[in-house]
């Protein structure tokens, strides 16, 4: 099928390159480093990172790239960027580490500070997620067609009200929404998983609600985003405002929300999400 933006194609490609990679690295006791803020790096977020820094370039050499792995550009120069690559070369750096096949290569196209697209990469198999608002968005498989992919507006009857948690990072906030969730809604479902797929569960319809409320980073987020929004999903702030990627001095994004856009439960999540957002 021909893809309705002419990046798509060629950015997927790269992600599974920059897997591919990846791969030689996994369960091989890579050396970790850690930078500055304590986070974890190996040879293969380094390895992706140049990888995908090429091909983007090779691609588009007009549009400049800001990754995990070269973010300290000055918040003066990126205030003129009209249109940036936003990269995590290896998202899930901890899971890869633990030997976790729950890591992605997240690559988007940002234009005026919102998601174009994304494409969430997985290593380990091949899966690819790739979509945009008003796109539409795909899983593949590798050596498969392209499957299109949908959210679920509310859980099927008899199945459980499914929410998506990361496996490693809560906050007391982050507890007290569930529990409001969960006296409004009934009991809850959660599903761990780690980086980027918990937006890619929503995306093809296994789960409805991701919220988060501690910490993550302007890489972690956006590609996957845009495949939950050409999903028929959105993310949003506390306030319920439309996430975005402003050229802003902290590449730290705000705590937010994820889930259907047409959910009969969203206003309730959204009244939820202003308690908590007035107490952070």
């Amino acid at each position: 099928m021909t893809l309705p933006h002419p990046f798509l194609a060629p950015v997927m490609e790269l992600a599974l390159r920059a897997g591919e990679a990846i791969l030689p690295f996994w369960r091989a006791d890579v050396a970790v480093e850690h930078k500055a803020d304590d986070s974890p790096v190996t040879a293969a977020d380094l390895a992706a990172h140049h990888l995908i820094v090429a091909g983007l370039k090779a691609l588009a050499p007009e549009i400049p790239v800001l990754s995990e792995e070269d973010a300290d550009i000055p918040q003066a120069t990126r205030a003129g960027w009209q249109r940036w690559w936003l990269v995590d070369p290896l998202d899930g750096t901890k899971e890869f580490i633990a030997g976790s096949e729950e890591f992605t290569v997240n690559i988007a196209l940002i234009e005026q500070g919102r998601v174009v697209f994304g494409v969430v990469a997985m290593p380990t198999n091949g899966r690819c997620y790739l979509g945009g608002a008003g796109l539409g968005a795909w899983r593949a498989e590798r050596g498969q067609p392209l499957q299109a992919i949908a959210v679920r507006e509310q859980p099927a009857t008899g199945e459980a009200f499914t929410v998506v948690a990361s496996r490693r990072h809560s906050s007391p906030a982050q507890e007290r929404l569930l529990s409001g969730l969960s006296a409004s809604l009934g009991e809850l479902k959660l599903a761990n998983i780690g980086s980027s797929l918990k937006f890619c569960l929503l995306a093809e319809g296994s789960a409805d609600c991701y919220p988060r409320l501690a910490p993550t980073s302007q890489w972690d987020t956006a590609a996957a985003q845009g495949v939950l929004e050409g999903a028929g999903g959105e993310m949003l702030d506390l306030s319920g405002a439309p996430f975005c990627y402003p050229p802003r001095e902290s590449l730290l994004n705000d705590f937010f929300v994820a889930l259907p856009a047409k959910a009969p439960w969203r206003a309730r999540l959204l009244e939820l999400c202003g308690a908590q957002d007035g107490q952070h």
